[in-house]
């Protein structure tokens, strides 16, 4: 993709508007917490502490909007302490422009850092440093800038509080996430009505897997529908692709074929149900028709052999999944357990132990190459540069260029081109629609405290609208806010156009300059997915080879480890193709074509797994020889996808052509062929390969 075209797409999506459901009286919730604090600031100290103690009120409230699993309260409790920590030290050294620049560097370089914890965590602590440039420009004293300090920490301490006084929807995010799991299982049974070897998008399935990561609080506190649920819904998945299957017996057409769709028609109107059930946390309303066509005896009749015992079970996993949605069971009526490691939960650490997992996690990112790194790197350079460059200009108010800077600034390329337009342009609208109402109403400190709380809530209602809307609010926020504190808005209207555009320039330039392109990598995240996959088939075939000695575990832990890196993938993926990169090694036939080819080897797999040997059956010696093969040929083929070469399947092939010897001898020794689903499936997954393999051939 050219410059030209990567800039135009990029703008195109800075300014995109979406209709979103929005959330009311969240956003209600938060202007009475900003409200509060501006209220009792401008009574008890006057307009300039209220100005900064606003500032923490309202991030906070941002705070709570990230996509995050933890409590509301604990993240506007951690955006408060940690603003106020930043805006003292800013205070403390604002006067000094040397020292508070090293600050600066040094400040925003570990908010870069934080990204390495996830994006909640990097959005808090940039937004801090970009907050600190405009507080410290507040005149007080050291005595002043620890009222200034503490005053924040209160704002967001107003913010939890409200949260735990009047609750919105409580454990709505979770809801949601398991909820989207179900629909995106009901649509995927749908679509295998028609497609019988229809892909799946794990990505839900891991979203709610994260979701369901709860501290020892949470876990004696989540609701009873929350509890099983994603176990039993990700055991569903395989059970329905080995329904649909043709592979395993039932016809492309005919009565088996018929009563299949029927079965899959059914189970998606089950888990629709169940989800809208666990998203709106109401009694689940299930059409009579969907659960008699489960339950009919006609089954039993109409289909035999794995496609019975899918069905069977297909039925007994959906009867779980409505007793759990209704918060009546936890999901046990499959043979495997239904959380990891036997746990009635999947354990979260709490804030003091996530210390040091947040620590080890950013000393991996310190190494070269690290988009991580070089993320912080950049927004360090960038914010001390834009801040020497507005204080040198004659215009005043410099700290908007860094400001803006750090805002738009992140980790990728498409964002940070997308986010420095739209800040562009929602500055430009914002400023002038707040200069429009200053020049009707010329508000005195109280009405502009009654204007900046309502351009936040207009923010916390539509930011997830797009970031441009959000930009416009805010903009007015910071003119009204500063307003009231003294500032002269009829200076700092064109004042912030010109900064912001400096800034935003500044942001694009050191992309350009200093990038961490997400289409070199592109490779080594394709060998990532193969070498899961590989492993988890390995895991999968290794079970028939002494199904006694049965480790389900080793094989749930390689699912989740393939499901990963297959999400890791899609987003490069995603990512790679909005960058101005020429194409190095993996072209977009390569890259669709492989990404087939994985995602039939992971399918195979999973209809395996579906159909796993009980304890009592009959030992399959070859299986051992093929898993072991797998698991080393899809090894050295990641080291060859590596090294831009096309990776080769003799040795699975060597083994499938001994095992084919083998029971032919068998046969004529009249001992009885070993599983015909294994023996063609273990086929499949060599043609997984082989097609892998042809993919990768279609590049350069």
């Amino acid at each position: 993709m050219s410059w030209l075209r990567a800039i135009k797409e990029t703008a195109r999506s800075g300014l995109k508007i979406e209709q979103r459901r929005l959330e009311p009286l969240v956003a209600l919730r938060g202007a009475i917490g900003l409200a509060l604090v501006v209220g009792v600031s401008l009574a008890v100290f006057g307009p300039v502490v209220a100005a900064s103690s606003a500032f923490g009120a309202f991030q906070a409230a941002i705070a709570t909007f990230q996509r995050s699993w933890r409590p509301r309260p604990v993240l506007a409790l951690v955006s408060g302490a940690s603003l106020a920590v930043s805006t003292f030290l800013g205070y403390l050294t604002g006067s000094h422009t040397a020292l508070f620049v090293v600050l600066l560097a040094l400040w925003t370089f570990g908010a870069g850092l934080a990204w390495a914890a996830g994006p909640t965590g990097g959005i808090i602590a940039t937004s801090n440093v970009a907050i600190m440039l405009v507080t410290v420009t507040l005149p007080t004293s050291v005595g002043g800038a620890a009222v200034h300090a503490a005053m924040i920490a209160v704002g967001g301490v107003v913010q939890a509080g409200l949260i735990v006084l009047f609750p919105v929807r409580r454990w709505g995010a979770q809801r949601d996430a398991l909820a989207d799991a179900l629909a995106a299982e009901a649509d995927y049974a749908r679509r295998l009505r028609h497609d019988p070897v229809a892909h799946f998008d794990p990505e839900p399935l891991m979203t709610a897997r994260n979701a369901a990561a709860v501290t020892p609080r949470q876990a004696r506190r989540r609701p009873a529908e929350l509890h099983g649920a994603r176990g039993v819904a990700e055991r569903i998945r395989p059970v329905l692709a080995s329904l649909a299957d043709p592979a395993l017996g039932v016809p492309e057409e005919g009565d088996e074929r018929s009563r299949v769709r029927e079965l899959l028609g059914a189970a998606g109107v089950v888990l629709d149900a169940a989800a809208r059930a666990i998203r709106h946390g109401d009694p689940v309303q299930l059409p009579a028709p969907a659960l008699s066509l489960l339950k009919t005896p006609d089954t039993g009749v109409i289909l035999a052999g794995p496609p019975r015992r899918a069905a069977d079970r297909l039925t007994a996993l959906l009867a779980d999944v409505l007793e759990t949605a209704e918060g009546a069971g936890t999901g046990t009526g499959d043979r495997s357990a239904t959380e990891d490691a036997g746990l009635p939960h999947r354990p979260r650490p709490t804030l003091l132990r996530l210390i040091p997992v947040v620590l080890t996690a950013i000393r991996g990112e310190l190494r070269r190459g690290s988009p991580i790194l070089r993320h912080a790197v950049r927004v360090s350079a960038v914010a001390s540069v834009g801040y020497l460059i507005g204080t040198t200009l004659p215009l005043g108010h410099g700290y908007w260029a860094p400001m803006a800077a750090v805002m738009a600034m992140r980790p990728e390329f498409s964002q940070t081109y997308s986010r420095s337009v739209a800040r562009l342009c929602g500055t430009i609208v914002g400023v002038a629609v707040a200069t429009g109402l200053v020049e009707a109403t010329h508000p005195g400190a109280v009405l502009s405290a009654a204007l900046a709380v309502a351009c936040a809530w207009l923010m916390y209602l539509l930011m997830r609208t797009g970031y441009v809307v959000g930009q416009v609010c805010v903009s007015a926020y910071v003119v009204f806010l500063l307003g009231m504190a003294g500032d002269d808005w009829s200076q700092t209207v064109p004042e912030r156009v010109v900064l912001t555009l400096a800034g935003g320039v500044l942001a694009m330039v050191s992309y350009a300059a200093f990038p961490a392109w997400e289409t070199p990598r592109l490779r080594g995240r394709l060998a990532d997915w193969l070498v899961s996959d590989g492993r988890y088939a390995a895991a999968v075939v290794d079970q028939y080879a002494d199904p006694s000695a049965r480790d389900l575990e080793a094989v749930r832990t390689a699912l989740i480890a393939t499901r990963q890196a297959r999400v890791d993938w899609q987003t490069a993926l995603a990512t790679a193709q909005h960058e101005p990169v020429r194409n190095r090694g993996l072209s977009r036939a390569a890259a669709g074509e492989t990404q087939l080819a994985l995602a039939q080897l992971g399918r195979v797999a999973m209809v395996l797994e579906a159909h796993l040997p009980e304890r009592a059956a009959r030992p399959v010696p070859a299986a051992a020889q093929l898993a072991d093969a797998l698991r080393k040929a899809t090894e050295k083929g990641a080291k060859a996808v590596r090294e831009r070469r096309v990776p080769e399947w003799d040795a699975v092939r060597e083994v499938l052509v001994q095992w084919d010897a083998e029971e032919a001898e068998e046969r004529a020794d009249g001992v009885e062929r070993s599983d015909p689903l294994l023996r063609n499936g273990a086929e499949q997954l060599l043609q997984a390969l082989e097609e892998f393999s042809r993919g990768l051939r279609a590049g350069p």
